[in-house]
């Protein structure tokens, strides 16, 4: 296990993002990319998920600012787990931040389906875990192997989910029951998942207007620190 690294606030970004529900819906029009290009500097990202925004690509060098008008969260108290995936609970032993690079790497595989993880991401993601926002769940088998994972951004009450993969059978999910509790048991209040997609459907996630997820983000941010990251 990694020492906890409590969270530092780094410089302010240099660009401006709406600063109401009402200014993200005019910028997004009848899409979802409230704009394209700025930076990916620590700042920059902090600002955006603190305005309900997310990075991705679009294209090559090009990162697009994104606000889903239905945005897909999962509720800490409506994770679906099936008899099966209990049962494979006890198959992985589940650490946190001990493997982040290799979580990304495995993410950003371009043999999977939609991959978009571009390097630019990735080391922007890694410094930010470096000043300890970013965080990665991990399932391992019993032979000390990576089976699966996933990683995300912590602020406040907020885990923003990036993304999951598994190279054995379940290791994702239990990944995802391992930070559901650990959210819940630490006092977080919010798992956004960006999108609704039928895997994440059929694990209990749902979708909300843009204004409600707003509603829901601002008192997510207005609670400390989850004890989830310190053990």
């Amino acid at each position: 296990m990694v020492p906890p690294v409590p969270p530092v606030e780094p410089p302010p970004s240099r660009w401006v993002f709406p600063n109401s529900v009402e200014a993200v819906a005019a910028a997004a029009g009848d899409g979802e990319v409230i704009g394209a290009g700025a930076d990916l500097e620590p700042g920059t990202i902090l600002a955006a998920y603190r305005h309900g925004l997310f990075p991705m690509p679009v294209r090559r060098g090009v990162t697009a600012w994104w606000s889903p008008e239905q945005r897909g969260l999962l509720p800490l108290d409506g994770l679906k787990v099936s008899r099966s995936l209990r049962k494979s609970c006890t198959r992985y032993q589940i650490r946190v931040d001990t493997a982040l690079d290799e979580v990304i790497d495995a993410c950003a595989d371009r043999q999977r389906p939609g991959a978009w993880i571009s390097k630019e991401i990735k080391r922007a993601y890694l410094r930010l875990h470096h000043l300890g926002w970013v965080h990665s769940v991990e399932a391992w088998s019993p032979d000390g192997r990576l089976a699966g994972g996933l990683y995300g951004v912590a602020v406040g009450g907020l885990f923003a989910g990036e993304s999951m993969f598994h190279r054995q059978p379940d290791a994702s999910k239990v990944a995802l029951v391992a930070l559901v509790d650990r959210l819940r048991d630490g006092g977080a209040s919010l798992l956004d998942v960006q999108w609704v997609t039928p895997h994440l459907a059929s694990l209990g996630a749902v979708a909300i207007p843009r204004a409600e997820y707003h509603q829901r983000l601002a008192k997510a941010l207005e609670l400390p620190r989850p004890s989830a990251w310190d053990a």
